[in-house]
């Protein structure tokens, strides 16, 4: 008999209900940023009343009782100072400030208050426009053309005030996004100046040297602790390189194809296409390198911006002895307008090359290949585990594809992909010296230009990486089995007995064994149902966490084996060891867990329910039935990033109808299991998107692109 739902189920939520909860969460937000939203609305207003919206302020008659600058100002029309700030030159222009207005300064107000965030927004606002005023009113009594041009412009925007007030929203920020928030700022306001040097490029220039000095003050109680050292990291370093790279590619590109008449002068190129393309390409080559820390990158780039800056000074030498010999015609032999500002570029990018010259150590691959030298392996992981004890995946760590890091007396496992060095659960040291192997495993990925993370770690880990300032995010559960006083009896556990009740009907027995020692026959049989399962996935067999057969062959792995009277294996499970301190075994951690399609159902819950009496009998305190990757019972109400957190869950039901994962994770509460949270530790935000790359790589790293695409088109 077919179900079908009802209509109005079927038909969700009805029309009017979900405005009304789409407008109570507008009103919800305008509350909590009413200076932004004010000012937002009377944007709006002043662009309806003037038409701004539909036609362009600039080059309108009446633009000087309009728009603020030089020529309203010494007309006497202060009022400008109101109505200039409230419009935009161009009806696109319009759109593009609202919005970002609205973002960026309502993330100010929403972490430094509405009062502080007017206060700083207008006031600097105000500051920097009249500061301009003064300034290219000065400049334009000297010969500059360009100081001339701007005295009889006028400009519209809250842009500087903006500015000003992302400044103090940057003082509230944690490293390193302080650090990279100041620099883009900065960076934003620098090449304005230097390539387009409007009246808008002075003012945010001038309003950030007002307001960056005064930052943590403005910003107040809301401002972050002062940091012990402002040192900025390895990786710092090379990120903003490889962004000025960029930049400077970017600028290349821009002037080539839009040319502009800058403070120096028009930037009309003096290149042709194939010139221009083989610099962009060249930069953008030399950012990846910067990047990822490479010592060759480096040393290029340092001669690249040893040269421009050279071209610099001598641009400017040739400038001062022209305005000395009047013989200012012949610099348009020169091109000023880009020769000039790209040589601030690559000095500026010189000096920062030179002072964090340390981390731009990283050999080339060739040169680390030939390094080669003995490395530790899967051995000196298993003494350490004998020595220290792990967490329950720490028997992973002893698997062939790991590299491995030598820590004190331990060791830390890894994989590298996608240049992501992914360690595989916690480092495998004595509980004291968790802060120190990780402190050494962060510097060997910054040494070697990976992102380095951790997955799949204890919350001991993901504590001792927080107060070294990484960022820790529940992806799993650790499903347990306490096996002290365990018993397979009352109602709750009917389950399971009705599995042994089929077990013994159908002439099944388990035989807990070392599968390395049994006959080839049987674990032919072994490969032959693990090869059935693989063939009904669209997808490879998963790695990294997820065993399979080789793994299960290991002379210290036990395999639980339900096997019939005719000698046919119905079900596998393979149990991997947890040890404690000194060599002793405290638990077992279920790894594969296989069935025959046509075997009886229940053989899993038969077979798990076995081990768990078998290990009990031989003094185990515990089972652990692992973690479901991307699968937990709740999210985690400790959770940093709720963006990032539901992104898992979406990735979990993705990958649900190839692997599983939840459906798994579902199945194991047959067992009445506690859970212990099993985390992510990282840097920081700005390395997740590789990071996800990475330990997607690590998983799946024989999936093609065929098999890949095939997945994201469910």
């Amino acid at each position: 008999m077919s179900v079908t739902t009802a209509p109005e189920e079927a038909a969700g939520p009805p029309r009017r209900e979900v405005w009304a909860r789409r407008g109570r969460r507008v009103v919800g937000v305008v509350r909590r940023v009413p200076f932004t939203a004010t000012v937002v609305a009377a944007m709006v207003v002043a662009g309806l009343v003037t038409g701004a919206f539909w036609s362009p302020v600039s080059g309108r008659p009446g633009a000087i009782d309009l728009a603020y600058g030089p020529p309203a100002l010494l007309a006497g029309h202060v009022w400008t100072l109101v109505t200039g700030a409230l419009l935009a030159g161009t009806p696109a222009l319009y759109v593009l400030t609202l919005g970002l207005f609205a973002v960026a300064v309502g993330w100010v107000e929403l972490r430094c208050g509405t009062r502080r965030t007017a206060l700083v927004t207008v006031a600097f606002q105000l500051a920097a426009v009249l500061l301009t005023t003064a300034l290219v009113l000065a400049l334009a009594a000297t010969p500059w053309v360009w100081a001339g041009r701007l005295a009889g412009d006028l400009d519209t925007g809250f842009s500087a005030g903006m500015f000003a007030a992302l400044a103090m929203g940057a003082a509230t920020l944690h490293a390193p996004w302080r650090l990279r928030l100041r620099l883009v700022l900065v960076g934003v306001a620098l090449v304005g100046l230097l390539f387009l040097g409007g009246l808008a490029d002075v003012e945010h220039t001038l309003a950030l040297v007002l307001a960056l000095p005064l930052a943590r003050r403005l910003a107040g109680p809301t401002a972050a602790p002062a940091p012990a050292h402002t040192h900025a990291g390895r990786r710092e370093w090379r990120l903003v390189a490889a962004v000025g790279l960029v930049v400077i590619a970017a600028i290349r590109v821009i002037t080539f194809v839009v040319p502009i008449i800058g403070p120096l002068g028009d930037t009309f190129p003096d290149s042709s296409v194939v010139e221009t393309v083989i610099s962009v390409v060249i930069s953008l080559l030399l950012a990846e390198g910067l990047r990822r820390g490479r010592r060759p990158a480096w040393v290029v780039s340092l001669v690249l911006g040893g040269f421009y800056a050279l071209v610099g000074i001598v641009v400017i030498v040739a400038v001062i002895y022209a305005h000395a010999t009047d013989q200012v015609d012949q610099l348009e032999l020169i091109g000023l307008a880009v020769f000039v500002p790209n040589a601030v570029l690559w000095t500026a990018l010189l000096v920062w090359l030179v002072v964090g010259r340390s981390a731009f150590a990283v050999p080339s691959r060739r040169a680390l290949r030939r390094r080669g030298g003995p490395t530790i392996g899967p051995r000196a992981a298993r003494l350490a585990l004998h020595t220290h004890g792990g967490s329950t995946i720490s028997w992973m760590t002893t698997w062939p594809e790991n590299r491995y890091l030598a820590t004190g007396d331990g060791i830390v496992a890894y994989r590298v992909h996608a240049g992501v060095a992914v360690a595989l659960g916690d480092p495998v040291v004595a509980p004291a010296d968790l802060g120190g192997a990780l402190t050494d495993f962060g510097t060997l990925a910054e040494r070697s230009g990976w992102v380095p993370c951790l997955f799949s770690t204890t919350p001991a880990l993901a504590d001792a990486a927080r107060a070294q300032g990484w960022r820790a995010l529940q992806v799993a559960e650790d499903t347990l089995i306490d096996l002290e006083g365990l018993e397979f009896s009352g109602k709750r556990w009917q389950a399971v007995r009705s599995a042994f009740n089929r077990a013994d009907k159908s002439g099944i027995e388990h035989h807990m064994v070392h599968l390395s020692e049994e006959p080839r026959a049987l674990v032919a049989q072994v490969r032959a149902i693990s090869e059935e399962w693989v063939g009904d996935k669209g997808l490879p067999e998963m790695g990294f966490t997820l065993g399979g057969v080789e793994e299960a062959l290991d002379s210290e792995v036990r395999t639980g084996l339900a096997i019939d009277a005719d000698g046919t294996v119905h079900g596998v499970t393979s149990w991997l060891p947890v040890y404690g301190p000194d060599r002793e075994i405290v638990g077992w951690t279920l790894d594969v867990m296989r069935r025959r399609n046509e075997g009886f159902r229940a053989v899993v819950e038969y077979l798990i329910a076995s081990a768990c009496l078998t290990f009990q009998a031989e003094g185990a305190r515990f089972v652990s039935l692992s973690g479901a990757p991307l699968a937990r019972s709740q999210r985690d109400p400790e959770a940093t990033e709720p963006v990032l957190d539901r992104l898992l869950d979406q990735l979990g039901a993705l990958l649900e109808p190839y692997y599983g994962f939840r459906s798994l994770h579902q199945f194991k509460a047959k067992f009445r299991p506690r859970h212990e949270p099993m985390y992510l530790v990282y840097r920081d935000e700005g390395d997740l998107p590789r990071v996800g790359l990475g330990i997607g790589r690590a998983y799946l790293p024989d999936a093609g692109v065929k098999e890949l695409l095939a997945l994201t088109r469910t």
